[in-house]
C-alpha cells in the first residue's frame, strides 16, 4: 500500500443508513433464496470530507453470522463510539481502534471502507493509488444462482456468455451438483468454469464430488465447512482440480495455515469477510509471495463497494476473473455513478476518481433507506 502519513484524523460525524434493494431476478445459494439485498451505507465526516463504506452484511445469517442487525448493533453501540472518540493517520489504525472487540468483520469493513474514501478525498488519490494497485481493467465473470431446472441454468449461462462475460461460475448443492455442471459443460466445451459449494458439503461426499474432475473446471469453491481446513487438505489431494477457499479465509493467518496444508490452490479475497482493505492486501501480499493466484470475490454489492473491489482487484496477485459484474447485472437502479459496465474483452474499468471514484445518488439512497441514524463525536 502507499498511503502517505497523515496528520492526526478527528471523525466528527458517522451515518449508518439501512437500505433495502430489489433484485432483478431472486439469487438462489445453498443457503436459501434471495428476493432483495439489505445492507448497511456508512458515511463519515471528517474536516469537510464525506467518506463512504458499504457493509455487506445481509438479512439473515447465512453466508455469515452478521446480519444488518447485528452489525447495526455493534456499530452503534461499539465500533462508532470507539472511533469518534478517537483518532487516526490511515485507515489500518482502525484495528488499533476496535482491538477492544472481537468479531464482526463486516461491520469493520463497511467502516474501513468509509474512512479509506474519506482519506482518498482528503488525498486528491484513488482508492486504486492508496492501496498500489496497478491495473486500469479487470478481467470480471458472472455467479449464477441454482437454478429450478438444468435447462434453465443452461439458458442463463447463454445469456450471460453473449452478454460478453468469458469466466462463468455456478452455484451447487446437494441435489444441484453433478448433473448441471456436466450439462453446462457438455452445452459449452470451451468455457472457463467454476463452481461454488459454499460449504453445502462434508468429507462424507469427497468420491462424489472427486467425480468434478472430469469436467476441467477452473476451481471448485468451498465445498466444506469454513472451519475445516484438514477436510479441504484431505479433498484437495484427492483431486487435481483446484480447491478455492472462501468463507474459510477470515484474515492472514487462516490463508497462511490454509497454504501451508495445501487447503487449497486458489484464494477468493472478499473485503467484508476479511474485515477491510488492510487486511484483504495482507491476504493478497501473502499470496502474492507464495505464487498463489487469488481473485475478488462479490457480495451483490452496490456502486460503492463495487468500486472498492475493482481498486483491490487491480493489485498485481488477482490473475483471475473476479466476481465483479456490470453495475446492471443485479439491481435495476443502483445508489452511486458512474455504473459499472462491461468491457468488449469482459473487463470493468478501476475507478480513477479521488477515493472510491464514485458519486453517491442521494435521491436514490433515500428511496432505498429504511432505517436511518446518525452519531456525532
Amino acid at each position: 500500500m502507499e498511503n502517505q502519513p497523515l496528520d492526526e484524523l478527528q471523525i466528527e460525524m458517522i451515518e449508518l443508513r439501512h437500505v433495502r434493494m430489489r433484485l432483478k431476478a431472486p439469487f438462489r445459494t445453498s443457503f436459501g433464496i434471495e428476493h432483495d439485498r439489505d445492507c448497511i451505507i456508512i458515511r463519515t465526516h471528517a474536516a469537510g470530507i464525506d467518506g463512504w463504506g458499504e457493509c455487506v452484511a445481509g438479512e439473515f445469517p447465512g453466508y455469515s453470522y452478521e446480519t444488518v442487525g447485528t452489525a447495526w448493533s455493534i456499530l452503534s453501540e461499539f465500533f462508532n463510539p470507539a472511533v469518534l472518540a478517537g483518532s487516526l493517520r490511515e485507515p489500518g489504525d482502525l484495528a488499533t481502534l476496535l482491538k477492544a472487540y472481537k468479531g464482526h468483520p463486516l461491520a469493520r469493513a463497511g467502516l474501513e471502507m468509509s474512512i479509506w474514501d474519506l482519506i482518498g478525498k482528503q488525498q486528491a488519490r484513488s482508492l486504486r493509488a492508496l492501496l498500489g494497485g496497478e491495473k486500469d481493467r479487470i478481467s470480471v465473470g458472472v455467479s449464477i444462482g441454482i437454478q429450478p431446472t438444468i435447462a434453465e441454468m443452461i439458458q442463463r449461462v447463454g445469456e450471460y456468455l453473449e452478454l460478453g462475460y468469458s469466466r462463468i461460475k455456478i452455484k451447487i448443492g446437494p441435489g444441484n451438483d453433478l448433473p448441471v455442471v456436466a450439462a453446462v459443460r457438455q452445452a459449452f466445451p470451451e468455457i472457463l468454469l467454476q463452481v461454488d459449494a459454499n460449504a453445502a458439503y462434508s468429507i462424507e461426499d469427497a468420491d462424489r464430488l472427486g467425480k468434478l474432475d472430469a469436467f476441467q473446471l477452473q476451481l471448485v469453491e468451498q465445498p466444506f465447512a469454513e472451519d475445516d481446513l484438514l477436510d479441504h487438505a484431505r479433498y484437495q489431494a484427492s483431486i487435481t482440480t483446484p480447491v478455492c477457499l472462501d468463507e474459510s479465509i477470515g484474515n492472514r493467518r487462516h490463508a497462511r495455515q490454509a497454504l501451508e496444508i495445501d487447503a487449497c490452490r486458489v484464494i477468493n479475497i472478499k473485503p467484508g469477510r476479511v474485515g477491510g482493505l488492510t487486511e484483504a492486501v495482507a491476504i493478497h501480499d501473502l499470496c502474492l509471495k507464495a505464487g498463489v493466484p487469488v481473485w475478488c470475490g462479490g457480495m451483490l454489492e452496490t456502486g460503492i463497494g463495487r468500486a472498492a473491489n475493482l481498486a483491490l482487484a487491480s493489485l498485481p496477485g488477482f490473475t483471475m476473473h473476479s466476481d465483479i459484474s456490470a453495475s446492471a447485472r443485479y439491481y435495476p437502479q443502483d445508489i452511486a455513478s458512474p455504473l459499472f459496465e462491461l468491457n468488449p474483452d469482459s473487463t470493468i474499468n478501476v475507478p480513477q476518481g479521488e477515493g472510491l471514484g464514485v458519486e453517491v445518488d442521494m435521491d436514490a439512497l433515500d428511496g432505498f433507506t429504511i432505517r436511518r441514524e446518525i452519531f456525532s463525536a
